[in-house]
């Protein structure tokens, strides 16, 4: 191992930021993982819990939850001491392991956006033979690719030093004679990276919203024609509502996920081919936002349906605890 500069050694191994401000970040960084934490855990309580949700969807919908899930317990606390402290206490192993996880995570969980809006596409586009593609088989191979590629990809890459070939002694000096900790990519890797975890499932995301619009929005404009000329003005709103809250929850996550993810990533793969000038603490600020999608994913999504609601108030009233809860009727 190199030995580190002296210039390096005098580093900001601690926090240059007061007492208050530095409660003030753990209390805000808290309350973000809080939300993240009990957000997808109702999810996967309702989903398990209410036989009535025991669909194919659901199931894609569940294992997104336990991906936002874990990140806030497995990742998030490790990441609010780093970015608060300015320095990493746990060591080079852990370092490793702790950055393997969060692209895990964080990938598997873009991932599982892709596919739900590969779902919402058959529902709204192709209705009649929903059911026969998106299958528990097909929903099976779904979650197995969301899981398994960005696990082989996240650990195979830090664990291998592949993101750092070809900048080892940059990445020896900037980062860990500082005691630092966050992921760190040569030009080649920084690519790949934004490429797998970011560009490719962002723009299937886009691609679909995109058919699924103006699909919804024809057939809507179908829809009024024909009722008007029947004669039925005032009935031809409500097949156009029905038909777009798809196309418009799914907006809203695409939105959602591109406030969040957009500015981290375009960093990411910006900052090898500037020469790293992106100050690491910048970095990390922009990692919190991508870790907001986490915590946003149940709200934009889940909280938007009806039976979510219910069931939320039967977790929360402690009604799931009563017998024949699971069999409750959540919708028609």
């Amino acid at each position: 191992m190199h030995l580190c500069h002296n210039s390096a050694n005098i580093s900001h191994t601690n926090s240059n930021w007061s007492r208050d401000v530095r409660a003030s970040l753990y209390s805000l960084i808290s309350l973000i993982i809080l939300t993240t934490l009990v957000g997808n855990l109702i999810v996967i309580i309702s989903i398990s819990h209410f036989k009535q949700l025991h669909t194919p969807t659901n199931w894609l919908l569940h294992s997104m939850a336990v991906v936002d899930f874990l990140l806030g317990c497995l990742v998030m606390p490790y990441s609010m001491v780093r970015t608060v402290e300015h320095c990493w206490y746990f060591g080079e192993l852990f370092c490793k392991l702790h950055t393997s996880t969060d692209i895990m995570l964080s990938s598997a969980s873009i991932l599982h956006l892709a596919f739900i809006s590969i779902d919402r596409y058959y529902a709204v586009c192709d209705p009649l033979r929903y059911k026969a593609k998106i299958n528990l088989a097909a929903i099976f191979v779904m979650i197995l690719i969301s899981w398994s590629l960005p696990a082989v990809f996240a650990f195979g890459m830090i664990f291998l030093e592949l993101n750092l070939e070809g900048v080892e002694e940059l990445y020896h000096n900037q980062v860990f004679c500082l005691r630092g900790c966050f992921p760190f990519f040569s030009k080649v890797s920084g690519v790949l990276a934004f490429m797998t975890s970011f560009y490719i499932p962002g723009s299937v995301m886009l691609f679909v919203y995109y058919r699924i619009y103006f699909i919804a929005k024809g057939q809507a404009r179908s829809i009024n024609r024909a009722n008007l000329q029947v004669g039925l003005e005032g009935e031809s709103r409500a097949p156009q509502s029905k038909e777009t809250k798809a196309a418009k929850t799914l907006g809203i996550m695409v939105g959602v996920f591109l406030l969040c993810w957009c500015p981290f990533f375009f960093c990411m793969v910006l900052d090898p081919f500037l020469g790293y000038v992106i100050p690491p603490t910048l970095n990390d600020t922009l990692n919190w936002f991508g870790y907001l999608n986490s915590a946003f994913n149940p709200i934009v999504y889940a909280f938007f349906y009806p039976w979510f609601r219910r069931a939320l108030k039967m977790v929360l009233f402690g009604k799931i605890f009563q017998k024949d809860s699971s069999r409750s009727k959540l919708f028609l």
